[in-house]
């Protein structure tokens, strides 16, 4: 056999044998239960704009990191069709405007005033006619055509005042409905510029110039510039564990070597059937400089903390309930707290005690 194989062989027997001979004595030493989670970076209040309506990409008015402000727009969308309705609306609104519709209430009022006159002569007529009939001077026939005339003027009088009282009504309506389509046009139109709901940062722009958009194309992404959400995916074993509050150590492949402090701040509470994941959402206590939306995070959520407890490496456990103390005998122990690394011992054993690792 080659003489380095068989010196390495032995060397490995040596350390191996080393290795098991080790013994460890438990220590007191803090220990914290954690939940582990993965999951992404977001900005506060990110969203996906979306046109309220139909048309053609007209112009773009900002760029990807630009800082934009509520309300301020961000793109126009070119419609005719829209336009031409607008024009409509304002035509429309000018020739049902009250105060274009005057002469039409002018009208009526005058033949109101002349109707009111010829009843009031017609009353006096046939009054004078009924004294005249109760002296047996004229006819009954000139008493009865007065009385007759007298009728259709007083008829005719109210039927003016209520034309006059509907012709109101209408052009009330008319002008009211016509300065609402006007509105309506106005706002629709007002609908062909896209406009930022909050105060911060184009991430994306996923348009260009000349393509079609609608209600169901995202146009960009928007979010807070210097507020970010952490989007934890929590298994479903777990979930009953998290609540608001506790606790995360957040490590990112950008910042390699260094955890960030958060708190867990909303539980989302349904899961998705696909992962068996439950969304629960961190904000950071220490933030890293510089953040940008989707960076892969892995987190620690702490479930509890005990600043003094008995622990011993999780190798060193046999089946999460027995030891082997320096003498091979195999002993009974009840745990507590795990991590990572390391278990709490609650009874079994004591510092003193020497543990060999099993084979």
């Amino acid at each position: 056999m080659n003489k380095i194989l068989l010196t390495g062989l032995i060397l490995l027997f040596v350390f191996s044998c080393t290795e098991k001979s080790k013994t460890f004595k438990p220590l007191i030493e803090p220990i914290s239960e954690s939940v582990y989670a993965s999951g992404t970076i977001s900005s506060k209040g990110q969203y996906q704009v979306f046109p309220k309506t139909s048309g053609i990409l007209e112009k773009i008015y900002v760029s990807e990191g630009d800082s934009v402000s509520i309300s301020s727009i961000l793109f126009s969308i070119s419609n005719e069709s829209s336009r031409y309705n607008r024009a409509n609306a304002e035509l429309a609104a000018e020739f049902s405007d009250l105060k274009n519709n005057q002469d039409k209430l002018r009208d009526l009022e005058t033949s109101i005033d002349l109707a009111q006159k010829k009843l009031i002569q017609d009353s006096l007529l046939y009054d004078r006619q009924k004294a005249l009939w109760s002296q047996n001077i004229g006819s009954k026939l000139q008493l009865e055509q007065s009385e007759l005339n007298y009728i259709n003027s007083k008829s005719n009088y109210k039927s003016i005042q209520y034309k006059l009282r509907d012709l109101k009504k209408q052009l009330r309506f008319s002008d009211q409905q016509s300065k609402t389509n006007l509105m309506l046009s106005s706002s629709l139109n007002d609908d062909h510029f896209v406009r930022s709901s909050l105060d911060g940062r184009i991430y994306t722009i996923l348009k260009e110039v000349g393509e079609m958009v609608g209600p169901q194309t995202p146009v960009a992404v928007v979010g807070s510039a210097n507020e970010f959400i952490i989007n934890l995916q929590v298994d479903e074993y777990d979930i009953v564990k998290i609540k608001k509050g506790l606790i995360v150590y957040i490590t990112l492949d950008s910042y390699k070597g260094k955890s960030f402090k958060a708190m867990i701040t909303k539980i989302n509470p349904i899961m998705n059937e696909r992962t068996k994941t439950f969304t629960v959402e961190a904000e950071f206590i220490e933030k890293p400089t510089v953040l940008y939306p989707n960076l892969t995070v892995e987190a620690n959520i702490v479930i509890t903390t005990k600043e003094k407890a008995l622990t011993i490496p999780r190798k060193y456990l046999i089946n999460d309930s027995f030891v082997i103390d320096k003498s091979g005998n195999k002993k009974y122990v009840t745990t507590g707290l795990k991590d990572y690394q390391k278990v709490e011992i609650l009874q079994g054993i004591s510092e003193t005690d020497e543990l060999k690792i099993p084979e």
